[in-house]
């Protein structure tokens, strides 16, 4: 057979050509042995890449990987939004940008005559989808096959409860899309609900007049307090809260872990460092300095996490209910776990004084900060002290209290000298550091809020995170060595489209972004450290926040961008992430370490499956927590309507400004219509809104001072009147200069007896103003990345 590079280098046509007919992932070296390239021509192989992916012709799958722009993974979760002509239902993927991917691409569901129990779905469900490429006239470019169906059609609302004198109710709805659209309850139809109960609600057939009418089908609780607040959230994304009566007798079954093989690492004093309300604490460190005289000014460190895989077998109901829930999800006011508290608060809760079994990781760092070795062993440990992050570091900083004084010189010391090595490899690696404040709302004992925070950001957290991402790396690294299957964690990096309006907007603050050669964080880094100090550094941080791919879990390893990473796996947290479960057992079954391992059936396509199952409760668990905070602030706030508060402008979209509160976190709305009289610009490249007469420019991160209008806190949605002048644009009149990124928004104010009376000036065009001047913003440093 003759090769492609007897005949010189092979057609740009002929090499897109391979690409789409080997549906999945290819890389660089794939493409050049399918052409027999030799290295003198991978180069030019490489530049040819680039220039497909850049006009869009392929798309990078990873950081040495090439996909079609419209590939879908084999596994996906994806919603049935119709069906085709012949009947069959049609899906589209879940997890779609349009934005950066056109459109998403059509799946057809093949229904089998005897399918599975809860393989059945139907029109608006969410189901788990095993998916292969194909050519059908019709336009549908793939056939995929129901795994489970995930989240049925919802022909339900969910709301609060408010009676009416005349007998029946209306529904308050608590989702924010659906604000202000009440629904009429028949006084037959209440099952006895009364004010403030949380409700589901069956919509009836409508009536052509008055409002929407429904019939309550189940009533939740009371949330006329704060305290139940997260319920709403609990019942909205359909997150379990009780344990299967199968599962809770296995954790009460569950015996403490003895010495039966493992090792005896009781004399070593590990200790925890955690949050000073936290319940459960399932990791425990220890360093010293290496004594082997190769290895001079290196430590061997010791990370311990609690042995969830000894009580969580493979296939028991416990195991069961932990990848339904895949993950704990925190609220203010209380947790919902992934496995019962007899598991996690107790037998794998790593107290002081108490033997408990755990999973290790010994690892060797080198001077340099780089690790040298490691090893894996099944022990039974003693934590030594439970210990806050505020109460390690104080006694670091000089001021040991009763706990800490005894090991400020034996323990932690220790600790801190090894992560001063640490940091050499960290900074060497350079991952993404942003500089994004992480708030945390604090309550009453009433449940009500009692303040927002920012908690301060100490080495103590930046030890703890550097440790435990060392041990994740070991996992991952041992897992892949030892050719099992392995759910990883990754992070993509940015797409060309996301890199490209990056660009375009810090050319509008002058700041340089010279891409050369391959994608790396500190390319990244480099314009974060030009901008810090400056009056735009929080506005740089938001936008290449915005530009970065979401972190997710995958059977295909791509690296994590955001660490620098060529692989990473979780592995320190199995009691609150179903993935480190996976992790542990993988371990077991590597080192043949005993009960609980990974089983030799399982096979890399069902981790697949679970991999885009947990990513799905993931992600419902960041958006029940980010709305249940956004509720308990809009409680916080409603007794306030009419004050004043200053803010950042945090979001720019078609509809208005969303604002950022300094004083609480709260984001709320400032509806485009309200903005002034005239007509306004949406400019995607500046993050801003443009007024077309006079230039005004409301732009993102612009520090603003607002009154709050109104407050819904059931909605958890806030709406605000903006009182700040608005910047002048005087470089480029939006009038002059026409871009594609911009589009022309109808904002023209409603008129209104309050309008009419303010005094505005004859040709104005910005809303009434506060006195007060617009301040240079600052930010505290907040968490630099979360892996």
């Amino acid at each position: 057979m003759t090769k492609e590079s007897d005949i010189g280098f092979p057609p740009r046509e002929a090499i897109v050509a391979f690409i789409r007919a080997n549906p999945g992932k290819v890389g660089t070296k794939d493409i050049a042995r399918a052409f027999g390239l030799k290295n003198a021509d991978r180069a030019a192989l490489k530049q040819l890449l680039r220039e497909l992916v850049a006009d869009g012709t392929v798309k990078k799958g990873g950081r040495k990987t090439i996909i079609e722009p419209a590939t879908l993974p084999a596994t996906l979760v994806a919603d049935i939004t119709g069906r085709d002509s012949d009947g069959e239902l049609i899906a589209k993927p879940a997890e779609w940008d349009e934005a950066e991917q056109s459109e998403p691409p059509r799946i057809r569901i093949h229904t089998p005559r005897h399918a599975k129990p809860g393989a059945t779905a139907g029109v608006g469900d969410r189901a788990l989808l095993r998916v292969e490429p194909i050519k059908d006239a019709e336009g549908v470019a793939y056939r995929g096959r129901v795994l489970k169906v995930l989240d049925q059609a919802r022909n339900r609302v969910l709301g609060i409860f408010k009676s009416t004198p005349a007998g029946g109710g209306r529904l308050i709805p608590v989702d924010k899309k659906q604000a202000g659209r009440e629904l009429s309850i028949a006084p037959g139809d209440t099952k006895d609900a009364k004010d403030g109960d949380l409700i589901s609600v069956d919509l009836l057939r409508g009536r052509g007049y008055g409002l929407p009418a429904g019939r309550v089908k189940e009533r939740y609780g009371s949330v006329a307090t704060e305290k139940a607040i997260s319920l709403i959230a609990i019942h909205a994304h359909e997150i379990p809260l009780d344990f299967s009566a199968a599962a809770v007798a296995e954790a009460e079954a569950a015996e403490t872990a003895n010495l039966k093989g493992r090792e005896d690492w009781r004399e070593l004093p590990l200790v925890t460092i955690d949050p000073p309300d936290a319940k459960d604490h399932d990791d425990a460190v220890h360093a010293e300095p290496d004594p082997d005289p190769d290895n001079k000014g290196g430590f061997i460190l010791h990370v311990a996490i609690a042995d969830v895989a000894y009580y969580v077998r493979p296939g028991s109901a416990l195991d069961r209910d932990a990848l339904v829930r895949g993950n704990s999800v925190y609220f203010p006011d209380r947790v919902v776990p992934m496995l019962p508290e007899r598991i996690s608060n107790n037998l794998c809760s790593l107290v002081p004084g108490e033997a408990r079994g755990a999973l290790a990781v010994r690892m060797v760092i080198g001077a340099d900060g780089r690790k040298r070795s490691h090893s894996f062993h099944r022990v039974l440990m003693r934590s030594a002290a439970k210990l806050s992050y505020a109460q390690a570091q104080a006694a670091i900083d000089g001021k040991p209290d009763d706990v800490t004084g005894p090991l400020l010189e034996p323990i932690l010391k220790p600790l801190y000298a090894a992560y001063e090595v640490a940091k050499r490899g960290r900074d060497a690696r350079d991952p993404l550091d942003l500089d994004i404040p992480e708030r945390k709302i604090l309550l009453n004992k009433d449940g009500t809020v009692d303040r927002v925070v920012v908690p301060e950001r100490l080495d103590a957290h930046r030890l703890i995170e550097e440790f435990m991402i060392s041990a994740n790396v070991a996992a991952a690294e041992l897992l892949e060595k030892k050719a099992l299957p392995l759910i990883y964690r990754v992070h993509d990096e940015p797409t060309v489209e996301k890199i490209h309006a990056l660009q375009e907007f810090l050319k509008t603050l002058d700041v340089p972004f010279a891409k050369s050669g391959a994608l790396r964080p500190s390319l990244f880094n480099r314009v974060l450290t030009l901008v810090a100090g400056q009056d735009y550094e929080h506005l740089v941080n938001e936008v290449v926040l915005r530009s970065q791919a979401q972190a997710e879990y995958s059977t295909d390893n791509y690296g994590h961008f955001g660490l620098n990473l060529r692989r990473y796996a979780h592995f320190t947290s199995p009691i609150r992430r179903y993935a480190d479960l996976v992790v542990h057992r993988g371990l077991l079954r590597a080192l043949n370490l005993g009960d609980g391992a990974l089983p030799d059936s399982e096979t890399p396509d069902h981790l697949a499956e679970v991999a885009a199952q947990i990513s799905v409760t993931e992600r419902r668990a960041m958006k029940a927590e980010r709305e249940t905070a956004d509720r308990l602030i809009a409680h916080h706030l409603a007794d306030r309507v009419g004050a004043t508060f200053q803010g950042r402008i945090s979001g720019v979209t078609r509809a208005g400004l969303f604002i950022k509160l300094d004083e609480t976190g709260a984001d709320g709305l400032v509806p485009i219509r309200t903005l002034g009289t005239e007509y306004f610009d949406y400019d995607e490249t500046r993050h801003a809104l443009i007024g077309q007469r006079s230039g005004a420019m409301h732009r993102l991160g612009d520090v603003v001072d607002v009154r709050l209008v109104e407050a819904q806190p059931v909605a958890g949605a806030l709406r605000f009147e903006l009182l700040t002048q608005a910047d002048v644009l005087v470089s480029r009149h939006p009038r002059r200069d026409r871009s594609k990124s911009k589009t022309t928004v109808k904002a023209k104010a409603k008129s209104s007896k309050r309008a009419k009376s303010e005094a505005q000036p004859k040709h104005g065009t910005k809303s009434p103003k506060a006195e007060t001047k617009r301040k240079p913003g600052t930010s505290k440093k907040g968490r630099s990345w979360t892996p």
